[in-house]
């Protein structure tokens, strides 16, 4: 577990239509959040869309109970990996992740091959987060079944992890098979690029957060009650060897305004990160901020830096 808490934006690189200033607010926003000492930016996956969009709000698919998905289904999304490629270009500190990235929708040995590159050229500042998604159509155009899901994702995770860290790989599964396998570069980090595991507390999310995870993205029930579902978490990776305490958290700390009754007012930031103690107390290590950013960059900065300095105040000694 990191010894410092971590502060997190997640940027939109997606819109509803065609963004009017060619996405110049994405890039202009993961600038100033570099410059301000913002620890990590995060971007959302999707690869294309069907139409059946209330599966989003299913929880049987995937989805998260009274969810919307935020676009129609001719929504612009950026592919996150991509984006990011682009984004270490840009900037020199911040760390670079994806929450979440539908991995299993990506060639196993192309994404180990796609993110050990971003990862090096980045100086090692890639995290990826990884999940199942919610929506069928995904995996139908991709020609994968989408009932297999899971052991898909379980299975590219494998896969990446081998071509990461093992000179010479080998893997013999019923989907794959190879021996003796050579992909350099490989990550910064020896043991391969740090993973988060998103999803609700079950027996398959769990035994793949207990397997896989450095961190986990909460999803479902544990979104709205993050430290009720930090202990859920706990006790179930417990159950699959895995120590629990080793394991980071991200979850959202909810946006206070000046003015309680007045959504336009200004941000609070020191009401917005009062919050982060209690939870860092019960497990949270990565917090997630959703604040108006201004479009200018050297405004955003500014904007950022207090934030960073409201959050960061709240660890002094």
């Amino acid at each position: 577990m990191r010894t410092s808490p971590q502060l997190t934006m997640q940027p939109l690189n997606f819109s509803a239509q065609a963004p009017t200033d060619g996405w110049a607010r994405l890039i202009s926003t993961a600038k100033a959040a570099d410059a301000a000492g913002i620890d990590r930016i995060v971007l959302s996956d999707h690869v294309v869309f069907g139409e059946a969009l209330d599966a989003y709000g299913d929880p049987r698919l995937g989805g998260t109970a009274g969810g919307k998905q935020p676009t129609g289904p001719d929504g612009h999304w950026l592919e996150p990996l991509t984006t990011l490629a682009f984004l270490a270009g840009q900037t020199h500190r911040v760390r670079l992740g994806t929450a979440i990235l539908l991995a299993a929708l990506r060639r196993p040995a192309v994404l180990a091959k796609t993110t050990a590159t971003l990862d090096v050229l980045s100086g090692g500042r890639l995290d990826l987060g990884v999940g199942v998604g919610w929506q069928a159509e995904e995996y139908e155009a991709a020609g994968l079944a989408f009932n297999r899901r899971g052991r898909l994702l379980d299975h590219t995770l494998d896969v990446c992890r081998a071509l990461w860290t093992d000179t010479a790989a080998t893997i013999a599964t019923d989907e794959l098979s190879f021996t003796n396998i050579h992909s350099m570069p490989k990550p910064v980090a020896p043991a391969g690029i740090p993973l988060w595991i998103s999803g609700t507390v079950n027996q398959r999310t769990m035994r793949r957060l207990a397997t896989y995870g450095t961190g986990w993205i909460p999803w479902g029930p544990a979104v709205a009650d993050p430290l009720a579902g930090i202990a859920a978490m706990r006790r179930a990776v417990a159950d699959f060897d895995r120590d629990p305490s080793d394991i980071e958290v991200t979850a959202y700390l909810p946006t206070m305004r000046v003015s309680a009754d007045d959504r336009t007012s200004p941000v609070d930031f020191a009401a917005t990160m009062a919050r982060a103690p209690a939870m860092h107390d019960s497990g949270v290590t990565d917090f997630k901020v959703t604040l108006p950013v201004p479009a200018d960059e050297t405004a955003a900065t500014e904007y950022l830096a207090e934030a960073v300095g409201a959050f960061r105040a709240l660890w002094d000694d």
